[in-house]
């Protein structure tokens, strides 16, 4: 019996998923098919990535709420300079560093400030969203190079690229947070910050890094989902991507609190949520209340997680 209970426990978020899918398949004809599941993996990808480097973060008890915005930045001040050199690999290297600087930025203010990150990434998000919309002048920013345009639009066989990326960036993170001694450092520093102190973990540090981690995990999203649409929009990309990265961390397990949580727990968790949209759209449920069923499961996992931990 209590084996079962630890068994129910573990795989809880792969058991939803498989419930998720029986139930879906019933309702709908289309979702089991081949073309329908590629398509909800490529939806996960961009939130998917954007998770992973989330999971960092509240594993070592902190909180990001600048994705979403930060992500249009990148975008745009990437596709600013690619038009402007005819370069692919300046405009990557310039979002892949910008995406350091916003994480260095929030994970140094947040400790060496002394200022909760709620507070120091929702100051982020509202900066990085005004940048790109003075830049913008309010309104787009369109690619000129196509070689860039194709990459988030090719597959590997039969497999979209943004996929591949996802799966990818999921298996560093695993390796990185299971085999490493950073990883382990992570842990302790979200299960008992003091404790880690005075372990002698540089808990600054760390955290400082951890956030670096998550400004490229959002830099590599931004790439994806500009190279989709080979455009960035200064109002609209990246919008209550902060929700949906959280959503995919917690509906993946890990604890709000810190220090319990697994990658591939996320990895399930992004796939979830672009499934329960995929879902909502093939029985033709109003999009306006998606962001209802997302609040109502991140409720519902919260209360979960803390009546599993009480007992």
């Amino acid at each position: 019996m209590q084996n079962a209970k630890k068994f129910i426990q573990e795989y809880s978020i792969l058991i939803g998923f498989i419930l998720l899918c029986i139930l879906a398949s019933c309702a709908s004809d289309v979702f089991l098919t081949s073309q329908n599941l590629i398509n909800i993996l490529r939806q996960s990808s961009i939130i998917g990535v954007i998770s992973i480097g989330m999971t960092f973060v509240i594993l070592a008890g902190g909180i990001d709420l600048s994705v979403g915005s930060s992500l249009a930045l990148i975008g745009g001040i990437s596709l600013i300079i690619q038009n402007a050199t005819n370069s692919v690999t300046l405009g990557v290297l310039a979002s892949i560093g910008l995406g350091i600087i916003i994480g260095i930025f929030n994970g140094a203010i947040s400790t060496y400030g002394k200022i909760p990150p709620f507070v120091v990434t929702l100051g982020s998000m509202a900066i990085a969203r005004s940048l790109i919309l003075y830049i913008s002048d309010g309104g787009s920013i369109a690619g000129n190079l196509e070689s860039f345009e194709s990459f988030a639009n090719s597959y590997f066989f039969f497999i979209p690229i943004p996929v591949i990326v996802f799966v990818a960036i999921t298996l560093v993170g695993y390796l990185i947070l299971e085999h490493t001694p950073f990883g382990r450092y992570v842990y302790a520093i979200g299960g008992n910050e003091k404790a880690a102190r005075l372990s002698a973990i540089n808990t600054n540090l760390m955290k400082v890094i951890i956030y670096a981690i998550c400004g490229v995990s959002v830099s590599i999203a931004s790439l994806i989902e500009t190279s989709r649409l080979n455009s960035i929009s200064s109002s609209s990309s990246g919008v209550g991507y902060e929700l949906d990265a959280i959503a995919a961390v917690i509906i993946g397990g890990t604890s709000l609190s810190g220090g319990k949580g697994k990658v591939f727990g996320t990895f399930i968790g992004a796939i979830l949520l672009a499934a329960i949209n995929n879902i909502m759209n093939l029985i033709n449920v109003s999009p306006y209340l998606q962001g209802l069923v997302k609040g109502v499961i991140i409720i519902i996992v919260a209360l979960l997680q803390k009546k599993a931990g009480n007992e």
